[in-house]
């Protein structure tokens, strides 16, 4: 290891790649801490801390795991990269049922350009409804009275945090694309990769404090045999996201055999790629968003009506730790991993590009014979990896019920977010790897390719 750190280094062109994506995150991280003016951050830190077990807490808590952003103070970054993931992903949707759009996407790099284009100025438009729902909660409070605002500011505190939150989001989203373009690895996930790791120590140093190694501990502290389980779950999660990135279903494909003069040609035996995964962490994402606002809306009308039997039947249920709740967000994650593959998976295009290339799948007519069984393998491989997001999801949920854990810090230590971290990671060692053996360098683990990593 210390020797591919050494070669790596040894490259200009790779060293230069991956100082400059070292540089701009550092510079991410400055921004996080750079607060909006006219805002008491002292008050913000206190209603967040106090809210951190209600379901707005919870839910300002998964924004900040899936965005880079921090919510619990009003930096210029508070917001993350959301808004622009947000317009990326409503862009993708229409561009399967605007004609117009889907005439771009086949375009190639000239329409993908002018997609991005789009993409820039939809942020911008999210930018701002969010950034003025966020100040309006902040500069108002409850019922009309004065909240988190310094006295007299309330107005210009609200127009300074929607410009400055939509600025911040605006710059991360061009260091995002920086990083494509001059550094080493995907922009977007390092930063929000980097927003995670952050975390990290803060959710080690809490379970630190939180420990007792005594035979019986008392309650409220964390015993031997539940860091143990706790470490088992580490290792458990880090090395199934390994499997799952990693994981793919090879389709056979041999290239038709050519007459040319007095020689043959093609007749190569090659294979198509699919991952088991197709999705990423995307399904954990839309499930997560949905599933924030019912806790929310049940919690607002509890408070409301507190006499209701029902909503206080309901609001059980709905706690992050209920069954129900936990069961409707699995089948969400099903729901949502299958949508997500209908949409970015598209057999009957890969189907014609085969058939195009001189390509078949041994047995399979080209056409719509070898895109009806393309399209019947991703739905079976689907099915485990959705299964596989299913569990990595609730395992802090788990953690949190049965040993007792806080919610914050078992999101840290497991589940989406070390899921995101990981799948990330081996990215960018990927990407690290095939520069080194792109100049007949040994790969990073000092062994060749990463197994399973290149079809």
């Amino acid at each position: 290891m210390i020797k591919t750190v050494f070669n790596i280094f040894k490259i200009p062109d790779l060293r230069n790649k991956l100082l400059f994506t070292l540089a701009l995150l550092l510079i991410y991280r400055v921004g996080f801490h750079i607060p909006v003016p006219g805002f008491d951050q002292k008050k913000i830190a206190a209603r967040m801390s106090g809210e951190a077990d209600t379901p707005l807490g919870k839910a300002a808590l998964y924004m900040q795991m899936f965005t880079g952003g921090r919510l619990d103070k009003t930096a210029l970054f508070g917001l993350g990269i959301m808004p622009y993931i947000t317009a990326s992903i409503i862009l993708m949707l229409l561009g399967e049922i605007v004609p117009a759009l889907k005439k771009l996407r086949q375009e190639g790099q000239t329409g993908y350009k002018k997609i991005q284009e789009y993409t820039r100025y939809l942020t911008v438009l999210v930018c701002v409804i969010q950034a003025i729902m966020y100040m309006k909660y902040l500069g108002w409070g409850s019922e009309g009275e004065a909240g988190l605002a310094y006295a007299g500011m309330e107005r210009q505190a609200l127009i300074m945090g929607v410009i400055g939150m939509t600025a911040g989001t605006i710059f991360m989203m061009w260091l995002g694309e920086q990083i494509d373009e001059y550094g080493i690895g995907n922009g977007i996930s390092l930063i929000i990769m980097a927003g995670i790791l952050d975390r990290m120590p803060w959710a080690v140093w809490q379970l630190w404090k939180m420990t007792n190694f005594s035979i019986a501990p008392p309650p409220g502290t964390v015993g031997p045999a539940r860091i143990l389980f706790l470490v088992a779950a580490f290792v458990f999660v880090t090395a199934g996201a390994i499997l799952i990135t990693q994981g793919q279903r090879r389709i056979p494909i041999q290239q038709a055999k050519m007459m040319r003069g007095h020689r043959m040609y093609g007749g190569q035996r090659h294979y198509l790629p699919l991952r088991v995964n197709h999705g990423g962490v995307m399904p954990i994402i839309f499930a997560s968003s949905f599933m924030i606002f019912p806790p929310i809306l049940i919690e607002w009308l509890a408070a409301r009506f507190p006499q209701s039997g029902f909503l206080s039947l309901l609001r059980s249920a709905f706690r992050m730790d209920g069954y129900i709740y936990n069961v409707l967000y699995m089948l969400l994650i099903f729901l949502f991993a299958y949508f997500w593959v209908t949409v970015q998976f598209q057999p009957k295009e890969m189907a014609k590009n085969l058939r195009d290339s001189g390509s078949f799948v041994p047995g399979l007519r080209p056409g719509r014979r070898t895109a009806e069984y393309l399209e019947k393998v991703m739905v079976r491989i689907t099915y485990f990896g959705a299964a596989f997001l299913a569990a990595i999801a609730i395992v802090p949920s788990l953690i949190a019920a049965l040993l007792g854990i806080p919610f914050g810090i078992a999101t840290f230590l497991g589940g989406t977010g070390l899921l995101i971290v990981v799948s990330v990671s081996l990215d960018l060692v990927q990407k690290i790897e095939a520069n080194l053996l792109m100049r007949s360098y040994d790969g990073f683990m000092g062994t060749g390719r990463i197994k399973g990593a290149y079809a």
